[in-house]
């Protein structure tokens, strides 16, 4: 069966799935070119286009929109606590903030 999800593909659509089901469990491209007998690279094409289907469709399904978001966190408290400075003084508050940003289009 011709493989209906990557045109031009010498990759039958069965062992695609396979990938993409080592893909979902989480294993390293190196192990899945060795069990599925398709070369690295061949395996890293194939993750990277289904990386970019991916964050098309978080795009899509984005509450935010499109556009530029600009995200920053930031600690509020005490200067110094037992000698501890920064973000691993104890006692200090997490702030985290959003902006989108307006496109000009």
């Amino acid at each position: 069966m011709l493989n209906k999800y990557i045109i031009r593909s010498r990759i039958s659509e069965a062992k695609f799935r396979e990938i993409l089901r080592f893909f979902c469990l989480d294993l390293e491209a190196n192990k899945i070119a060795e069990i599925s007998g398709i070369s690295r690279n061949s395996t890293n094409k194939i993750f990277k286009a289904i990386r970019v289907r991916i964050s098309e469709f978080c795009e899509q399904q984005s509450p935010l929109g499109i556009g530029e978001i600009e995200i920053d966190e930031s600690y509020f408290g005490a200067k110094r606590v037992c000698g501890l400075r920064g973000g691993g003084a104890s006692g200090k508050i997490p702030v985290f903030g959003m902006l989108k940003g307006i496109s000009k289009n």
